[in-house]
């Protein structure tokens, strides 16, 4: 079984040594995603719809690297500070992925690392192997 670990070179990755996302065989994780630029800083201030939209395109270049796409996650995590704006985040969320449908789970915490975070992502996938 091959093992190839992804990253999306944010400073976190580094300094905490681990992988934006691991695929290993026909599975394919996400490290929980933040709404971040490729520096690390948080983007979309305020807008939970915003980061969404960010984390799911960080998300869809680690796919790519993985040689996946939308049409192989079947999971959707998604962690929220405030819960009653599901409805924006989901709205995020079907514009990217459609016309597929993963499994989706929105799931409420009280707080991120960073106080400007409202949301964090992470997916799973699974793509048959050949052999």
């Amino acid at each position: 079984m091959n093992r190839m670990d992804i990253s999306s070179g944010r400073p976190w990755e580094i300094a905490f040594s681990y992988s934006r996302a691991v695929r290993s065989g026909s599975l394919f994780q996400t490290s929980l995603t933040s709404p971040s630029d490729e520096n690390g800083k948080i983007v979309h201030l305020g807008s939970v719809y915003g980061q969404t939209q960010q984390c799911l395109t960080i998300i869809a270049k680690a796919l790519e690297q993985a040689s996946m796409q939308w049409s192989d996650v079947i999971a959707t995590r998604v962690y929220m500070l405030n819960t009653p704006q599901w409805a924006e985040v989901a709205k995020a969320h079907a514009e990217i992925v459609q016309p597929c449908k993963p499994a989706l789970s929105f799931i409420g915490v009280s707080n991120f690392f960073d106080p400007a975070i409202l949301v964090e992502v992470e997916v799973t996938a699974w793509k048959e192997t050949g052999g």
